[in-house]
Order: C-alpha cells, then structure tokens, then sequence
C-alpha cells in the first residue's frame, strides 16, 4: 500500500481532544503537508526534531506547509512532550503500540534478546546497545559532532537566549563565543540543547515512556503534495539519525521545486 495512503487512512488520537482523527484532517487548504512519524515522545531524536520545526515554523507557514506528528505513547506523554516543545497539541497524534510504525516498515531497531527477559527490559537492553553505535551507524559520530561543533549548521542559540541544562549553570547562546566564534553550530552548543532534553525526559521519564517495548523504534519524514503525491521521505535508520542531514534537517525543504 502506498505511503499516503497508510497514513491517510490511520485514525489516531488527538492529543488535544483525544477524539480519533486523520493526520490529513484541516489539511484541505493547505499546498503541502509534512508528516512526522516519531519514535517514543521521550525519544531524544523526537524532542531534538521538534525543536527543529519550532525554529523553523514561520518558514513552513511562509510556504503553506502544515505539520502533522505522531508519536509513540499515551496522552499524558503527548501532552507532556506539547507543553515542553511547544509543538501545537491539534497537530499531534498518539500511536500507543507503534502499529503505524509497522505498517509503514518503519526500522524497529535492533533486535538482540537474551533468555528471560520481558519486552520491556529487552527494549532498554537493545536501546544501550543502540546507543553505543550497535544496530544504529552513525550515531556516536553525530554525538561527537554536538560536542565538537559543526560550521555547516546554523547558530542554535541566540545570542540573548537564556538556556537551563542542569546542572550545568544558566548559559546564553554568547557564551558560546568562545568557544569558537557565532554564526554557525559552535563546539558544545547542540550537546547543551540534548543536555536539556535528557534532564527533561529522565526527570519524566514513566510520563514520556509508559512501554519501554518501544525505545528501539525508529521514525520517518514524509513530505506530500497537496493532491497526495510523495514529494519527499526519509526513514531513521539508526538513533541521531532522524534527518538525511543531521546539520540542518528540514533543509531538504530548499530543494524542492515549487
């Protein structure tokens, strides 16, 4: 079944009424639509990705491009992870046991079991491994990359921008200068902005992963025309890997022809 199709059809909750809709639903008017497919809402790859679009949101508005995102988890999770990201509740979709993930053949992750363990432990067993590059390439070198810096990625913390990464002290995006100069991704910068997100998931952490079953699952970018045509995707293949480039990752946008 084509991709547009499987999502067109998919009745998932609302994370702000909780009522079963489509992920096309108040799409009608709009010239393209980007669909997110996400890991677990407490997925680093999913906080980091959504606030990538929130950076970039008055670009896809500038284009007529709507943004719909599902998530793997339950209400209080979406609603959590809303309330963090900012991402708008009416755009956001729970996907309790990742059955939209399995349709599209999306990659479940590594897939490593040792006799006696349930699922849940098996899922907290092959995301360590995951995190340690097993079953997942590529991702301690983007590890690396937020520590050491990147100048083909843009500046991602303003100059005035207070943020709070415990327990690191209150830092703005000017102490960064010295690190290496502004205008680009400076050494250190986008591993503070992941600090953040790990207090806040390990600090929620059975709000944002009610079934560690899941932590392994990986996502997708779909990109469609508004008559439903696949203008673009991209399917994660390994954690930190949630974009074709993980400098910029809704820079794919820019070479798509009007």
């Amino acid at each position: 079944m084509a991709v547009y199709s499987i999502l067109s059809q998919a009745q998932l909750s609302r994370a702000c009424d909780r009522q079963p809709a489509s992920l096309f639903d108040t799409c009608d008017n709009t010239k393209r639509t980007l669909v997110l497919v996400w890991p677990q809402f407490g997925d680093f790859d999913t906080l980091e990705y959504a606030w990538w679009v929130e950076r970039d949101r008055a670009k896809l508005e500038a284009a007529n491009i709507q943004v719909r995102a599902v998530g793997i988890g339950d209400l209080a999770a979406a609603q959590k992870f809303s309330t963090y990201t900012s991402f708008p509740p009416e755009h956001l979709y729970v996907d309790p046991a990742a059955s939209l993930h399995k349709a599209l053949d999306l990659y479940r992750g590594l897939d490593a079991s040792v006799p006696g363990i349930n699922p849940q432990q098996k899922g907290y067993l092959n995301l360590l491994l995951m995190c340690a590059g097993i079953g997942s390439p590529g991702t301690l070198k983007e590890v690396f990359r937020g520590y050491k810096g990147d100048k083909s990625a843009p500046q991602l913390i303003d100059d005035d921008e207070v943020v709070k990464a415990a327990p690191l002290p209150a830092l703005t995006g000017k102490t960064f200068d010295a690190a290496g100069g502004k205008g680009f991704q400076r050494p250190f910068e986008l591993a503070t902005l992941r600090l953040r997100n790990m207090v806040e998931v390990l600090g929620n952490w059975k709000t944002y992963v009610p079934d560690a079953a899941y932590l392994t699952q990986r996502g997708a970018t779909f990109l469609f025309d508004a008559d439903g045509s696949l203008l673009y995707e991209w399917r994660d293949r390994n954690i930190l890997g949630f974009a074709e480039n993980m400098s910029n990752p809704l820079s794919f946008l820019d070479n798509i022809p009007d």
